[in-house]
């Protein structure tokens, strides 16, 4: 059963970017909160490449949960805490848990700019994605030196990037594979705010023809969203969709949490 703190997926009716996708209601143990790594996958969904060990079933996901754990030292004394996710499956179970490492003096002095880095483990405590994000400059009126986040699959290993890019008016970036190629463009909307409803940001072709998948922070509620840091974010994409693009994704969650949606009771 979902937790209560997951936002409920089923009522989004998650659309099928590509022919073939699995139902995210197929589940092999529905009474449990954590995915089993040991459980075998439906054979359908055996790999058939060799994929980075401990995303096996990140393959498998057409939608990924995130969840910001609230940090109530951190609420009381509204001070900036190190930042802890949880990511789960459409149903809510946790397959993933991940920590952000950084020193204190970058989250006072620097706040949301901060360079940390997030280490993603499975539930077995495995490391299997590191996310480093450098200090870098976050304004629409200057276009150099702007976001950039490096994802490592398996941590060691650096698959791609998630870049910013200039805009004036909307929040744009790209992903790029391990050569620092773009291979896909992330658009947001004009205005981040969420005030009432959901903050989409659409992943889409490097053309902006065609829209393959989206990240979508939720509207969790005026008094959540003014008083705490609890974020809610989802993550839509084709299931065959490659994992590691898969990971850099979830990457660009965590850094538009960081750009756009982090705050704390100083900052009121």
């Amino acid at each position: 059963m979902a937790s209560k703190d997951a936002h409920t997926p089923k009522s989004r009716g998650l659309p099928r970017f590509l022919p073939g996708a699995p139902d995210p209601e197929q589940n092999p143990n529905p009474g449990n909160p954590e995915w089993q790594p040991g459980l075998t996958p439906p054979r359908s969904f055996l790999p058939t490449v060799c994929l980075p060990p401990g995303l096996e079933y990140l393959s498998q996901l057409d939608l990924i949960i995130i969840h910001q754990q609230v940090e109530l030292l951190g609420m009381i004394l509204g001070t900036e805490t190190s930042n802890k996710y949880e990511i789960k499956n459409g149903l809510g179970q946790r397959i993933y848990f991940a920590v952000e490492e950084s020193i204190c003096f970058n989250r006072t002095f620097c706040s949301t700019l901060r360079s940390c880095t997030l280490r993603i483990t499975d539930n077995s405590g495995r490391e299997v994605i590191t996310v480093n994000r450098p200090l870098r400059c976050n304004s629409c009126w200057c276009p150099c030196y702007l976001q950039e986040l490096e994802i490592q699959v398996p941590p060691g290993t650096v698959v791609g990037y998630v870049a910013q890019k200039w805009d004036p008016f909307q929040p744009k970036f790209t992903i790029q594979n391990a050569n620092k190629e773009d291979i896909l463009k992330i658009v947001g909307p004009c205005s981040t705010c969420g005030c009432f409803g959901d903050v989409d940001f659409e992943v889409k072709t490097m053309n902006e023809k065609l829209t393959i998948g989206k990240i979508s922070k939720y509207w969790s509620g005026f008094v959540n969203d003014v008083f705490t840091n609890a974020d809610n974010f989802g993550i839509q994409v084709p299931a065959d969709l490659d994992v590691t693009v898969k990971a850099a994704m979830i990457g660009a969650c965590f850094l538009f949490d960081f750009m756009y949606f982090e705050h704390s009771l100083a900052g009121l």
